[in-house]
C-alpha cells in the first residue's frame, strides 16, 4: 500500500520544525543572591543590568551565529573560490564568467527589459495618435488597435515561468490531495493505487513530454487558442511529474489518524463531510503540506527542462536560447538565470513553509 511501503516518503512528510534556541531569564533570586555577598559588600549600582544584558547577549551568540553570520560566511567563501577559480577554466566561448562578469549581465538584463518597456509605451503612444488622426480626418475605417508584439525580456520570461508552474503545482494539488484522501482511508483504494503511483513516479518529464506534445496538439486545433500552447504542454508536464510527492504523503497522512478519533466520529454519527474536515484533514494538514512542497520543488526543476523542450518563453527558453546564441556574454547570462532559478526555488519553499504555518495555527489534532 501507500501509506505502508513507502518508508522514505513516510520519513519526509516528517513535518519541519524550526528550533529555537531556550532564553535563560534572569531570576531574582540570582540578582538577590548577586547583591548580598557573603563578605557583606553591596553590588554596584548599574553592574546587575549590564551583567543581564551581557548574558543575555552570551545567550543569544549561538543562535545568531548559527542563523546569520555562518550563512554569511559561507556565501563570502563560496564568492571568493568562484571569484578564484573560474578564470581557470577555459571554455570554446572564453573563460568561465565570474561573480563580477554575472551581476554585470544582470544588470544588462534589468536594462534590456527598461528599454523594451519604453520602446512598447512608444508604440502604443504612436498608435494613438495615428487613430486620433485618423477619427479626425474622418476616416474611422483606419483605426487599429494592434498589439505590441516584441520579444520577451528577461523579467517577462520569469513571469511566464511562474505562471507555468503555477498551473501546473495547482493541477497537481487538485488531483492529489483527493486521490492521497482516499488512499488513506481506504486499504482497498490504497492497495488499487498503489502499482500505478509506484511506475509513474520514477518517470521523466523528457519521457512525458512528447506524449504530452501530441495529445495536446490534436486537441488545440484553433488559430487563437485562450492558452499557447506550449504553456499548456509545459504545465501538464509539470502536474505529471509533481503530483506524487503530494499524494503520497497525503495519503501517509490520512492513514495516520489516531484510531480513536474515527471511533469518536462514528460514536458522535458524523457524516462524511464532516468527519472529512474535522478530523482527517486537520491531522493530515502536516503531511500534506509536506508533500505540497516537495512537489512544488520537484515542478518548478521540471519546468525547466520542459520549456526547453516545448519552447515555452520563459525562463528554461531563455537558457536555451543563451545556449543557442553562444556570444560572449551567453555563460554570464546563463549563470545569472541559474541563480534567479535558485534564488525563486527558496522562495516559492518560504512561502510554502509560511502557508503551511498560517493553515495550522489554530490545528488542535
Amino acid at each position: 500500500m501507500i501509506a505502508a511501503k513507502s518508508e522514505g516518503y513516510s520519513n519526509m512528510a516528517t513535518a519541519f520544525v524550526d528550533l529555537e534556541g531556550q532564553k535563560v531569564p534572569a531570576t531574582e533570586e540570582a540578582s538577590a543572591s548577586l547583591a548580598n555577598k557573603p563578605d557583606g559588600s553591596a553590588a554596584k549600582p548599574g553592574t546587575s543590568s549590564k551583567g543581564n544584558g551581557s548574558g543575555l547577549l552570551a545567550a543569544k551568540m549561538p543562535d545568531l551565529m548559527r542563523g546569520l553570520i555562518a550563512p554569511m560566511m559561507g556565501i563570502l567563501v563560496f564568492l571568493g573560490m568562484w571569484a578564484v577559480l573560474a578564470p581557470q577554466v577555459d571554455t570554446s566561448l572564453g573563460a568561465l564568467p565570474g561573480p563580477v562578469e554575472v551581476v554585470e549581465q544582470g544588470a544588462a538584463l534589468f536594462d534590456e527589459w527598461g528599454a523594451a518597456q519604453e520602446i512598447e509605451a512608444q508604440f502604443y503612444a504612436d498608435q494613438e495618435v495615428r487613430n486620433q488622426a485618423a477619427i479626425e480626418a474622418g476616416n474611422p475605417g483606419a483605426v487599429t488597435d494592434f498589439t505590441y508584439a516584441g520579444p520577451p525580456t528577461f523579467l517577462d520570461q520569469i513571469l511566464t515561468s511562474l505562471e507555468t508552474v503555477a498551473l501546473g503545482f495547482g493541477l497537481a494539488t487538485v488531483v492529489a490531495v483527493p486521490i492521497g484522501l482516499a488512499c488513506g482511508l481506504s486499504p482497498l483504494l490504497n492497495a488499487a493505487i498503489n502499482p500505478i503511483v509506484q511506475i509513474m513516479k520514477p518517470v521523466s518529464p523528457l519521457a512525458w513530454l512528447p506524449i504530452v506534445t501530441m495529445v495536446i496538439s490534436a486537441m488545440i486545433t484553433g488559430a487563437d487558442p485562450f492558452l499557447p500552447k506550449a504553456f499548456v504542454i509545459s504545465a501538464l508536464v509539470v502536474m505529471l511529474c509533481s503530483l506524487w510527492p503530494t499524494l503520497i504523503n497525503t495519503a501517509v497522512g490520512a492513514s495516520s489518524i489516531d484510531k480513536d478519533l474515527l471511533n469518536v466520529g462514528r460514536v458522535l454519527k458524523l457524516g462524511w463531510f464532516a468527519k472529512l474536515t474535522c478530523l482527517v484533514l486537520p491531522a493530515s494538514l502536516p503531511y500534506i503540506f509536506t508533500g505540497m512542497r516537495l512537489s512544488l520543488g520537484v515542478g518548478w526543476m521540471v519546468l525547466i527542462a520542459a520549456e526547453m523542450l516545448a519552447q515555452n518563453p520563459g525562463l528554461g527558453k531563455f537558457v536555451w536560447d543563451e545556449f543557442q546564441n553562444g556570444s560572449s556574454q551567453s555563460l554570464a547570462r546563463i549563470m545569472f538565470a541559474v541563480i534567479v532559478i535558485g534564488l525563486i526555488g527558496f522562495g516559492l519553499d518560504r512561502i510554502m513553509m509560511a502557508l503551511q504555518s498560517f493553515v495550522s495555527r489554530n490545528r488542535t489534532i
